[in-house]
């Protein structure tokens, strides 16, 4: 379907919510995940958690809307405190940042005295800022070498961790969290698509287990991804991710055939079009963080963007 006909399709609210954001001087973030009609439609920037946050430091927007999970919202916050950060629906979470708590990481840490603490910043503030330093899907190889140190603690995803012992030979102490979405592939289930489809490329996200990185032909984050289909010219592409993923790129590659194993979160549909405009429209509901947590939690977070 073409943005012309998303927007047909979604024209009152979407009229609704551009009003809106010029009425609160408010932009939306709309994660990679997002269903195309909000990521086409009425986002301002689009990216994975970590960028969007970032890129939100850089406007003039007194308010920001999370079109994402609770973490993310949490993230962007803990980037911009001096803005008004709201999740348009408060029970968005995730499996994987809800598998861990503050206080389990200080139990790992209590358990193996003097190893780093490296968090994936697909987790709570609360976790963060018990962490030495964070790190994404990206860049999570760059900032475990620049430790120097033969183990690391990685969380909160056993099967990122894994993935990264793997490709440097550093030894994870893991956690059992994964994201409900990508533990789901099988690399059956990839063999058998490359039957179906030949030719087909195969880009697998690093928080799929490790059996299943290695039948595809690149990992990497959602923004690896994106970039890998632009500049790759495949014309055949599997994406063993969220599937809201294919749709959106589908839109700005209609030259490429998109092969969809359909995995959706259910976290990340609870936002809609009608729960943003209805955030917009009563500002609710608002992410807090106690400062003394932020700052503690900023530290983990400088330290991976100084890697």
């Amino acid at each position: 379907m073409t943005r012309d006909a998303w927007e047909a399709r979604f024209a009152d609210d979407i009229e609704a919510i551009l009003a809106l954001k010029k009425e609160r001087n408010a932009v939306i973030l709309a994660h990679n995940y997002q269903t195309p009609e909000i990521f086409h439609c009425i986002s301002d920037i689009r990216g994975d958690s970590l960028a969007l946050a970032r890129e939100a430091e850089s406007t003039d927007a007194a308010v920001i809307v999370m079109a994402g999970v609770h973490f993310m919202a949490e993230t962007a916050k803990l980037m911009n405190m001096d803005k008004t950060v709201l999740i348009p629906d408060d029970a968005a979470g995730c499996s994987l940042a809800e598998s861990i708590t503050a206080a389990d990481v200080r139990a790992l840490k209590a358990a193996h005295p003097g190893v780093p603490v490296v968090t994936y910043v697909n987790s709570s503030v609360a976790v963060k800022a018990e962490t030495d330093i964070c790190c994404t899907s990206g860049n999570a190889r760059r900032v475990v070498e620049s430790l120097g140190v033969p183990e690391v603690i990685m969380i909160p995803d056993e099967f990122l961790a894994q993935n990264i012992q793997n490709e440097t030979g550093i030894r994870m102490i893991t956690w059992p969290g994964h994201c409900e979405v990508h533990e789901r592939f099988t690399p059956g289930e990839i063999r058998q698509y490359r039957r179906l489809h030949p030719g087909v490329t195969v880009l697998a996200h690093p928080e799929c287990p490790p059996d299943v990185v290695a039948e595809a032909d690149y990992a990497g984050s959602t923004a690896g991804m994106i970039d890998y289909v632009g500049r790759s010219g495949a014309s055949k592409v599997l994406l063993v991710t969220e599937c809201s993923m294919s749709d959106n790129l589908a839109v700005m590659h209609p030259e490429v055939t998109f092969v969809r194993p359909c995995n959706l979160c259910p976290h990340m549909k609870r936002i809609t079009l009608a729960s943003i405009r209805k955030s917009l429209e009563t500002m609710g509901t608002e992410v807090t963080i106690p400062p003394e947590m932020a700052a503690r939690a900023r530290q983990a977070v400088a330290r991976m963007l100084a890697v």
